[in-house]
């Protein structure tokens, strides 16, 4: 699930890049990114929530990202790290079956495929943040075996 569960982060990546340069309705480019790229449904099911849900709360995503990006002014924040910042707090908020750990691991890993060579760094920082803010606020409510136990 792990392997599957990348792949799927990769390719809502690339829809999320390809929304953030056309402003293309999203289901036009989920056709052309994720349903072109990849056969298996429950990867493409997957990758398409994640895009969506990341795309339909940027703004509040973005709000984290800047509360917590000390010394950095967001309009200059690499879209790719952005973009990976948003999808892994969606996870956070939106993926109850996801633990944080895994969405910053992730967040990390691709990051340094597609970004640059500090950006793992930058999003670790970031996200460590976000998650304890959203931890002390109550935001977080994951549910599953070793989920619910606080420690997430």
């Amino acid at each position: 699930m792990q392997k599957a569960r990348r792949r799927g982060r990769e390719l809502a990546l690339y829809a999320l890049y390809a929304f953030e340069m056309t402003k293309n309705p999203l289901e036009q480019i989920t056709k052309e990114v994720i349903e072109t790229e990849e056969k298996n449904e429950g990867i493409i099911s997957f990758a398409e929530e994640l895009a969506k849900i990341t795309i339909s709360h940027s703004k509040d995503l973005d709000q984290l990202i800047e509360r917590w990006a000390h010394n950095w002014e967001f309009s200059r924040i690499a879209i790719i790290d952005k973009l990976i910042l948003r999808m892994a707090i969606s996870e956070f908020l939106y993926f109850e079956d996801i633990p944080p750990k895994v969405s910053i691991d992730e967040a990390i890993e691709i990051s340094k495929k597609y970004s640059t060579e500090q950006s793992g760094k930058f999003i670790n920082g970031i996200l460590d943040s976000v998650l304890n803010d959203l931890k002390n606020l109550g935001q977080i409510n994951k549910t599953g075996r070793g989920l619910n136990d606080g420690k997430s």
